[in-house]
């Protein structure tokens, strides 16, 4: 027993011993890795992983190594970047051009006394000063019916305004008021130069003035989109607008802002927004390039005068081209076109011998290939009184009309 004892004593006296020596040794090999090998490992990118120090210590230690080796090494500089500098002063020098638009109507009180009530809201664009008077462009729902107009500024201003002009068509209209509360306008882009994917900016009042100035961010989701438009609630198309579709909020009271682009310049008006709840992220904008010429027809003559034509129409890409053959039998060197879905009575589509499922494949000698093309032709290059000459496709064949162009009035 008491060998055992002595024997025991004996062993835990050499093992802490050893422990002792193999600390002091691991300590020291430690050290000599961490100071000698490890720079090593980094300087020669054999490490399974990245170092990374602060920049401020890493220039020094280059500016060290410089000295020492008398070679160049690269400039090495701190950058620090606040990605939301150049979105915030975009929407900075913007945001004064954007205004809220009060449309105000007569109303009967409970004794039949007319009083004055805020219908709706809806946003505008500064876009002209003439003299001592500033333009805006807002959407024509917005003012539709109004008889009193306010402008709302960005510093709370209120302003009234006087109705110059509106255009139902393409939903646009312009008032004016007095030039001395505007000190500056929106710079006009070129939507023909948007390009599918590029970031947009939209900016205007959802929900009505108590969030006036809200800025959505997104990018353009499609260029030339047809959208058919209802306007007396029919059931049938009587217009189809031609839109930039975006991806950036638009709602309530958005309609008539502005759509910009990362240079601050107003590439489309915002007006229409697919209110379904199965659909998010799809809202419309009208082109710049496309509202301009209303704009200024609107300031010149109060409204919108246009070749009529009187077809509702839809692009052939809107239908598979299974039933180009099937339903419509066109033969196979048609590549493009419009089909006819319905004629007006006395129209010159229907003084000319037009009939539904006829399909548009020349306007006066140029091809036509979709319902935008149709629109252009009519209200770029035709003017009413004009003569038209169609060539279109039926049963398989081909065939040609003329027709008088009337006045489209609404």
């Amino acid at each position: 027993m008491g060998y055992y004892d002595d024997h025991y004593r004996s062993t835990k006296k050499r093992t802490k011993s050893n422990w002792l020596i193999t600390l002091v040794i691991g300590i020291l090999l430690g050290a000599f890795l961490f100071a000698i090998l490890l720079p090593s490992l980094v300087a020669n990118n054999m490490l399974p992983y990245q170092i990374v120090i602060d920049g401020n210590e890493q220039a020094q230690n280059l500016e060290e190594e410089d000295k020492d080796t008398n070679e160049t090494s690269p400039n090495i500089q701190n950058v620090q970047v606040d990605i939301s500098t150049r979105l915030t002063e975009i929407i900075g020098n913007v945001m004064p051009t954007v205004v809220g638009v009060l449309n105000i109507q007569s109303q009967q009180s409970f004794w039949q006394q007319e009083q004055s009530g805020e219908q709706g809201t809806g946003s505008g664009v500064i876009y002209k000063i003439d003299g001592e008077r500033a333009f805006v462009v807002t959407n024509y729902h917005v003012i539709q019916g109004a008889d009193q107009v306010e402008v709302v500024l960005s510093d709370e201003t209120r302003v009234e305004a006087s109705l110059v002009g509106s255009d139902v068509f393409t939903d646009l209209a312009v008032i004016e008021m007095d030039a001395s509360h505007v000190n500056q306008t929106i710079d006009l882009g070129q939507s023909e130069n948007v390009h599918v994917g590029e970031p947009a900016i939209a900016i205007g009042n959802p929900l009505g003035m108590h969030l006036s100035g809200s800025v959505t961010q997104g990018i353009i989701s499609g260029k030339q989109r047809a959208i058919p438009q209802d306007f007396n609630g029919d059931g049938r198309a009587d217009w189809q607008a031609e839109v930039i579709q975006t991806d950036a909020a638009i709602n309530p009271g958005n309609s008539g802002g502005a759509l910009i682009n990362m240079e601050g310049q107003l590439i489309g008006i915002n007006s229409m927004k697919i209110a379904e709840s199965a659909v998010e992220g799809i809202g419309f904008a009208i082109p710049i390039d496309d509202a301009i010429p209303i704009i200024e027809e609107l300031e010149r003559d109060g409204e919108v005068t246009r070749a009529y034509l009187g077809v509702e129409a839809y692009s052939l890409d809107d239908i598979s081209q299974v039933e180009w053959q099937r339903s419509l039998n066109l033969p196979q060197n048609v590549d493009g076109g419009i089909y006819i879905r319905s004629v007006e009575p006395m129209s010159p589509a229907d003084q000319g011998g037009l009939e539904p499922y006829d399909v548009i494949t020349e306007l006066d000698g140029q091809p036509i290939h979709d319902i935008v093309d149709l629109r252009k032709h009519l209200y770029v290059e035709k003017s009413v009184g004009e003569e038209l000459s169609i060539t279109y496709y039926r049963d398989g064949e081909e065939n040609g009309t003329t027709v008088q162009l009337s006045t489209l009035s609404y």
